[in-house]
């Protein structure tokens, strides 16, 4: 097995067992990650993600299968199981990941999912009608990152900041 299919390989493990300090360990000090839900996320920001994450999914129930990668990039499929917890309905979310390498860490994470499938579990009959639109899509991505750097803030974990120092406009309280 190629070292960063092992890399991949050992960071969806950790997830299974919601260990976010090993999950944590997989990535760069650098990393990047952006899904449906959490755009664009900087340095500590995936890994307090998935911290929340592992916290909060009480009933997570993970796997995944065709990890792949060679010295550049990598990919996978996982699928996760858990309770919507804004909404309290049951959620299975199909996910590709692609990965993108430096100095044996994952540097760039990018999580694709249908979104529109997805907000229809989790959000019901609001996520049928108004899944597939941006509206819809650009609130879960503001309350996802308000979710998580109120998350951040509770357990001083610093946040990304803008070259003036400052969180950006659309986080900052």
């Amino acid at each position: 097995m190629h070292p960063h299919a092992q890399l991949i390989t050992d960071f969806y493990s950790a997830f299974q067992r919601r260990d976010a300090q090993a999950m944590a360990a997989c990535y760069h000090p650098e990393v990047s990650f952006t899904d449906e839900a959490f755009v664009e996320l900087q340095h500590h920001e995936p890994a307090a993600m998935w911290l929340m994450l592992c916290e909060r999914g009480k009933d997570l129930e993970l796997t995944f299968r065709d990890v792949q990668a060679d010295d550049r990039q990598g990919s996978a499929h996982w699928d996760a199981r858990y309770t919507f917890g804004a909404t309290g309905r049951k959620v299975l979310n199909r996910i590709d990941a692609k990965f993108e390498f430096r100095d044996g860490k994952i540097v760039r994470h990018r999580d694709h999912f249908n979104f529109w499938a997805w907000s229809r579990q989790a959000l019901g009959p609001a996520g049928l009608v108004l899944g597939w639109t941006p509206l819809l899509r650009k609130k879960v991505q503001s309350q996802a990152r308000k979710s998580l750097h109120a998350f951040m803030r509770d357990r001083g974990i610093p946040s990304v900041t803008t070259p003036g120092g400052t969180e950006p406009a659309s986080t900052a309280r």
